[in-house]
């Protein structure tokens, strides 16, 4: 699951139907949590009816309005689950505070919050006596920004832009988009992993060049047993800087357990029947050789049991 947000007029929409015309057959289903409905290209509509918009491609857009929760339980249900749900957030809404209801139905793990930018016109918004707290908190509340209307702004004034807004705390995640698109691993993070299976992580191949610059990806691998408070804090030391993380780790008491993490929030799932094996964890952020050191430095403090560390 993916809440998508940002200020009225910075582009979600954009981003949305860019997303759709390059979906390549997978199911993308799309709730937008606004008053009106999704502006999708005339040639993807399928059929239509009060709520719901058909699409050739397989994607599925709703008008959710104030019925969240009963929606994500209807898709929940069916038989064949999309292979992404896009939540568009109202302009004037917390995208943090949808991802929280979003999770509350256990069937969708969070993958991501992004935030569009108008990097045109951010300024103005955050200057501004009524809505600059609204901008504000969209921003802050982001595991990825996407900066948009680059072409009505200099590189030098755009880079200024990011160098403020990263001032105000905001992620140093950060990528540019082109009529809406932006590089699809911000959206499918099992591509961008390169992942082979559910719970085999593996560092990013190919799909890497997709990725803004200096976002990298590391391994840390361990014959271990893991205490979870400590886990949790390694996994949270830069939340502004590590997009994902992905792994199995064999957690005391709990035994094997899946986790996901997405800025600070960490999700863990326990998995009583799989057989024990080595801790394994997949990074994508934007760190530095010193700061991936101290993570490793945390995750080998977490250990109660282990031989050979990080790969």
């Amino acid at each position: 699951m993916i809440v998508l947000g940002g200020y009225l007029g910075a582009g979600k929409t954009t981003i949305v139907n860019a997303l759709l015309r390059n979906a390549d057959g997978l199911r993308v289903t799309v709730l937008v949590n606004d008053f009106g409905a999704i502006n999708v290209d005339a040639a993807l509509i399928r059929e239509r009816g009060d709520d719901v918009i058909g699409l050739e491609n397989g994607c599925v857009c709703c008008t959710i309005g104030g019925r969240l929760v009963e929606t994500l339980i209807a898709i929940g249900e069916r038989a064949q689950r999309p292979d992404l749900l896009v939540i568009e957030a109202s302009g004037v809404s917390d995208p943090m505070r949808i991802a929280q209801v979003g999770l509350l139905d256990k069937a969708f793990r969070l993958h991501g919050i992004v935030v569009a930018v108008d990097a045109s016109g951010i300024d103005a918004t955050l200057a501004d006596r009524y809505v600059g707290d609204i901008a504000r908190k969209q921003i802050l509340a982001a595991s990825t920004l996407v900066m948009t209307k680059t072409d009505l702004v200099t590189p030098q004034s755009l880079q200024e832009t990011m160098t403020r807004l990263g001032e105000l705390g905001a992620t140093q995640i950060a990528v540019t988009s082109r009529n809406g698109e932006v590089p699809p691993a911000i959206f499918f993070p099992e591509h961008a992993l390169a992942l082979t299976g559910l719970l085999s992580p593996r560092p990013m191949g190919v799909a890497s060049r997709a990725l803004p610059a200096g976002l990298r990806s590391f391994v840390w691998e361990a014959d271990a047993v893991l205490e979870r408070r400590r886990l949790k804090a390694a996994l949270t030391m830069y939340p502004g800087k590590l997009l994902r993380a992905k792994g199995v780790v064999n957690l005391a008491p709990a035994g094997m357990t899946e986790m996901h993490v997405v800025g600070a929030r960490v999700a863990l799932t326990k998995h009583p029947q799989m057989a024990l094996r080595a801790s394994s964890i997949v990074f994508i952020g934007v760190l530095s050789d010193n700061e991936i050191a101290r993570v490793y430095d945390a995750l080998r403090s977490a250990c109660i049991e282990f031989s050979p560390g990080p790969a």
